[in-house]
């Protein structure tokens, strides 16, 4: 257990170094600490604070630094949200814009470049999970020849499409009569039910029609498969390169090719279920090259269309008490003007 002083001394490491990214000495902490304290009583606390691991001494100064585990008990057990000033709620506000957006991508894709302009840190976000859209049509249009474009809408205004070519024998009457098939029995279930049943009862009602229903199953579970794949926007791809030197070029292309795949970057920005917005260390990834950065995720609300997340990528020594209120107030502003969204569709 820290005493009340050694508390105040880890605290204004963390914000010095935080605000200057230079090691912190007993001679400046005496000038910053909110009592008058002896120089060597400091000593003592940063002694006491050095053994705990929760800061460590650097090669170069004689002044310490955070450790992962400073963060981490620091993220615990002291940290308090800031509060975010007017007039950056203002350009959050502002950021977004009129309500004019055609697609629920189109807001969750500028949520990602308002929330990096704001940090100058790479942000992501996600929209509220595909399993709770639901499948609003299906139709096939011709573009000549044998080939056609298949369109999907979801329930969320967004359009999915691929083009194909239709399998020799296969008449245009016969592809209608299966789109009335699957419009009439699948619109309105969510998109991962009707995943299911083109598994299951659909082959068979396209029977009637078909004689070879395979190439057009397949045809609707490609553009499906769109559908249902979660969409992760990046804002400030970029400023990932503050954060690593000529000597770590690598670690850089691995953090970017996570950021590329959606598999990867779904298990970086895995959520703590229990919290709303938490805090993963570079330490606390199983990634080697993520090892000097740290990712701040939350979850926002839509209503009963879902949730969704957003997140930051950023140093570890990132200012957490300003971005974790920032963020908060981010998600609330989000969820608000995507809900808007659902309701302006009804």
């Amino acid at each position: 257990m820290l005493t009340k002083r050694e508390l105040m001394v880890l605290n204004e490491i963390i914000r010095s170094y935080t605000e200057t990214g230079q090691p912190v000495g007993s001679k400046s902490l005496q000038t910053t600490l909110p009592m008058h304290v002896s120089s060597a009583t400091i000593r003592n606390d940063m002694a006491a604070l050095e053994n705990a691991g929760l800061i460590m001494k650097t090669h170069s100064s004689s002044g310490r630094v955070p450790s992962a585990a400073g963060y981490r008990y620091y993220l615990d057990h002291m940290l308090t949200p800031a509060r975010v000033p007017e007039a950056d709620l203002q350009t959050i506000q502002k950021s977004f814009g009129d309500d004019n957006y055609h697609r629920i991508d189109d807001i969750v894709e500028q949520s990602a470049r308002i929330l990096s302009n704001l940090t100058s840190y790479t942000a992501i976000t996600l929209g509220p999970e595909v399993s709770a859209l639901t499948l609003e049509g299906f139709r096939i249009v011709p573009l000549g020849g044998r080939q056609v474009m298949a369109i999907i809408v979801s329930s969320d205004g967004s359009v999915q499409n691929q083009v194909f070519t239709l399998p020799d024998g296969v008449k245009g009457e016969d592809v209608e009569s299966a789109i009335r098939i699957v419009n009439d029995q699948l619109v309105g279930m969510s998109l991962p039910e009707v995943a299911q049943h083109l598994q299951t009862d659909v082959p068979a009602m396209l029977m009637r029609h078909l004689t070879t229903p395979d190439g057009f199953l397949n045809m609707f579970g490609d553009v499906l498969k769109q559908a249902v794949t979660e969409r992760f926007y990046v804002g400030g791809r970029l400023n990932l390169m503050d954060y690593f030197d000529a000597d770590n070029i690598g670690e850089l292309k691995d953090v970017m090719r996570i950021i590329d795949h959606s598999d990867e970057l779904n298990r970086l920005l895995s959520a703590d279920e229990q919290n709303p917005i938490s805090v993963r260390l570079g330490s606390e990834l199983s990634d080697e090259s993520l090892k000097n950065l740290s990712v701040i995720t939350a979850r926002y609300a839509v209503g009963e269309h879902g949730q969704g997340t957003i997140a930051l990528i950023g140093p570890t020594s990132m200012p957490y008490s300003k971005m974790i209120g920032l963020l908060d107030a981010f998600r609330g502003e989000l969820a608000k003007r995507l809900m808007d969204y659902y309701n302006h569709m009804q």
